[in-house]
């Protein structure tokens, strides 16, 4: 990911509606899923510059990993756990045993997906659950996904299947982002036809004025009043919680 994308994800994760959106879908997802009264272990693979982390330690003692020096030391100023520098497919500075690992859009970063699953898999407990978001839609690819240093974006469908060849159980699949999705998908189809996705590798991260920034926080967020209870057909992004039948370990 570029320099800019991490300071500013750094200095907005807090306040942007994006990210406080997809929290509160997220949370929704794993309270349905994933709470237990039981102590649990949980690992944030690719945490970025930490934003996630305070959530996900309502869930249980966390732990986390990131490539990226700077903003590995961002998600270490927290003061939240100890974030390693680790990389997939072939090094997560950890020990297997984990209920819950988080891959919150990571898998569209890494050239080996099928790897990178197979090697997650392998530090799950038996019954471990594994949470991953993606971007949607190869037709949407942007500069966003440029300044990012994305390899892809998914379908459902093919998520699925990644996850299934890798021998996790899918659980719940959905698309999200989904009420705003004619807006953003707009956009960026203008954007790349007059533009050009390539030329410009800017991110979607600027924090807007206050107003707009509330209104699409409600608007987005809203979707977790209907999750998981259906699922959308359509979406900027893919949702799926898969879990480890592995036997031997728990």
């Amino acid at each position: 990911m570029e320099r800019e994308s991490y300071n500013k994800m750094h200095l907005n994760e807090e306040a942007h509606w994006w990210f406080i959106a997809r929290r509160l879908i997220l949370k929704k997802i794993l309270d349905r899923y994933y709470r237990n009264k039981k102590p649990k272990k949980v690992l944030e693979v690719g945490c970025g510059s930490g934003g996630n982390l305070t959530m996900l330690k309502e869930y249980g003692e966390i732990f986390a990993m990131e490539l990226d020096d700077d903003a590995r030391n961002m998600a270490n100023s927290r003061n939240i756990c100890n974030v390693k520098k680790g990389r997939l497919p072939e090094d997560i500075p950890f020990d297997d045993g984990f209920d819950l690992i988080c891959m919150l859009d990571v898998l569209e970063h890494i050239n080996d997906d099928l790897a990178a699953l197979s090697s997650v898999k392998e530090k799950l407990n038996q019954q471990g659950k594994l949470l991953i978001t993606v971007p949607a839609y190869k037709f949407l690819w942007s500069a966003h996904d440029v300044a990012c240093h994305h390899k892809r974006r998914y379908t459902r469908k093919q998520l699925t299947n990644l996850v299934l060849k890798s021998g996790l159980k899918v659980q719940y699949t959905t698309y999200f982002n989904t009420i705003l999705f004619p807006v953003i998908a707009a956009v960026r189809i203008l954007n790349n036809i007059f533009g050009g996705s390539g030329r410009s590798a800017k991110n979607d991260v600027n924090l807007p004025p206050t107003f707009v920034n509330k209104f699409l926080r409600i608007i987005f967020s809203a979707e977790r009043l209907i999750f998981p209870a259906i699922f959308f057909p359509f979406g900027v992004s893919v949702l799926i919680i898969a879990e480890n039948e592995k036997e031997g370990k728990g």
